[in-house]
């Protein structure tokens, strides 16, 4: 499969726990017109086969209006083609869509809508410097779904500062009567040289707590479940036919072309990314050239590496044949302790070892490495 990522670098504001590549009114002289004359340049200059899948992320690709958007995809179709039964998903914040919205990317070739819910709970929506009303995100899916989108997705963080149980239980609640048919749910990470960093810093937020992650990820995986999702991601469950193809590309080392400020893009051996600042973004390809910033071949260890750690992240596992004999005795250990489990040729995680992938994974990479 191959796919084709488009990042859409504007924001209204700029949430406290965000490090994506976005910029604000007051950050960028800008006008989406622009940009979007920008990206058509990119992807004329671009190369691929026909899209299995498109991604609009960001950012908020909605900003654009679906008017924005819909060039976006006719600018995809005119440059690469797209497969027969292609994705084709826009992330939106759900302040900036409506019915009309919806019904118009329908109308474009849109089949999924991806929704920023983060949380329903007024509280901690304030902490995330969540902008969106708690009962919005239901609202945006309802109206998706009666737009005739047969795959929504909500995404929820969980583990914000002050956050409680409660909060969470709300959440679910509220996602579980929006009836979509996918959920993403993302442990919060304080990265470095955010807002919420510097108030965890300074002590005017808590720390967040593994333990509690841990708790917060059992309440979330047994309620969703309990309804009729399906884990098929350590962070993603879907119900029958429900998956995010795209973010498939990226766990299965597919190939994708990233388009837009700061993109990255995977092609066979080949990686390589964007310089950031959408003004020389723009100002590259005034000049007729790719605006690439960087690039790199990557060698077999490395998507041996990769395979490794997005892969077993999956519900389906890798085969046991990608890993090194060096890396068995780890693996039947980890078996033994009930954390992974053999599926024929496959391992995979059992519902223990979901809370403990990561450690999972480094400890066999570890000892392939010995």
């Amino acid at each position: 499969m191959f796919g084709v990522y488009v990042h859409v670098p504007f924001c209204t504001t700029r949430c406290g726990y965000c490090d994506f590549n976005t910029y604000t009114p007051g950050e960028l002289d800008m006008a989406p017109v622009a940009y979007l004359d920008s990206l058509a340049r990119e992807l004329e200059l671009a190369s691929g086969p026909p899209a299995d899948t498109v991604f609009i992320g960001g950012g908020t690709p909605s900003l654009l209006g679906a008017e924005g958007l819909t060039r976006i995809l006719t600018l995809v179709r005119d440059n690469f083609g797209l497969a027969p039964g292609a994705e084709v998903t826009t992330e939106s914040n759900p302040e900036s869509t409506s019915p009309e919205f919806f019904a118009a990317l329908l109308d474009a070739g849109f089949t999924r809508i991806s929704l920023g819910m983060q949380s329903a709970a007024p509280g901690v929506l304030r902490v995330l410097d969540r902008m969106h009303t708690p009962g919005r995100a239901v609202e945006a899916a309802k109206e998706a779904r009666a737009a005739g989108f047969e795959h929504v997705n909500l995404d929820m963080i969980y583990g914000t500062p002050t956050e409680t149980d409660d909060d969470v239980r709300a959440t679910l609640d509220a996602v579980l009567s929006a009836d979509v048919d996918h959920v993403s749910a993302y442990s919060l990470i304080v990265e470095e040289g955010t807002a919420m960093a510097r108030k965890v810093r300074r002590g005017e937020l808590p720390a967040p707590d593994e333990d509690v992650y841990a708790h917060r990820y059992e309440m979330i995986a047994a309620r969703l479940e309990d309804a009729g999702f399906e884990w098929y991601e350590v962070s993603n469950w879907a119900k029958p036919g429900g998956e995010c193809r795209h973010n498939g590309i990226y766990w299965r080392d597919g190939d994708w072309w990233g388009a837009g400020p700061g993109a990255h893009s995977h092609l066979g051996d080949r990686r390589f990314h964007n310089v950031k600042h959408p003004a020389r973004y723009a100002a590259l390809l005034a000049a007729g050239e790719l605006p690439v910033a960087g690039e790199e071949t990557l060698t077999e260890v490395e998507r041996h590496t990769e395979r490794i750690m997005l892969g077993l992240r999956l519900r389906e596992g890798i085969p046991l044949a990608w890993v090194a004999e060096a890396g068995h005795g780890v693996v039947e250990k980890h078996v033994a302790g009930g954390l992974l489990q053999h599926r024929g040729d496959r391992i995979a995680l059992t519902d223990a070892g979901r809370l403990l992938a990561d450690g999972i994974i480094t400890d066999i990479l570890v000892a392939e490495e010995a």
